[in-house]
């Protein structure tokens, strides 16, 4: 198992305390680790300079919001079509993923829509950047939000 060299074993289990449960006061998380409140803090810091933990985040989840469609798109786009397609992807709200890929697909997307509408709307927009390939996601048999150890 391959880790970051600047980590130990206290910094692991932080970690996975924090993947449990992001919202736990600085106390109580020392406590869970064996730490003080202010040694707690000087770790997550130093987490932090290391990019190792980049910021906090709610987990929404958005089929309850009514985005109950997710669907992968892969799409093609030709060395003169890529910059204006990186220009214009910050655009799309529905895409929650955007991965560079080797091979005959450039970009793979991931994306969440409320309606079949909503998706055949975006995929005329990306039309003009490239050839798009549609693979709509029936479940999530597992969706891991973290590395399975650490």
């Amino acid at each position: 198992m391959l880790l970051h060299t600047g980590i130990d074993s206290t910094d692991r289990k932080l970690l996975r305390e924090l993947t449990t449960d992001a919202r736990l006061a600085i106390a109580e998380l020392g406590r869970r680790i064996g730490l003080s409140p202010s040694a707690t803090a000087e770790r997550l810091r130093r987490l932090e300079s290391l990019e190792i933990i980049r910021g906090y985040r709610a987990d929404i989840n958005l089929q309850t919001l009514g985005f109950t469609i997710t669907a992968f798109v892969r799409l093609t786009c030709d060395g003169t079509r890529y910059k204006p397609f990186l220009k214009f992807l910050p655009t799309l709200d529905a895409v929650q993923e955007c991965h560079h890929l080797t091979g005959n697909d450039a970009f793979l997307l991931k994306i969440v829509l409320a309606s079949m509408t909503d998706l055949e709307d975006l995929i005329e927009k990306l039309l003009p950047y490239g050839s798009p390939t549609t693979s709509m996601v029936l479940s999530t048999p597992l969706e891991r939000k973290r590395p399975l150890r650490f």
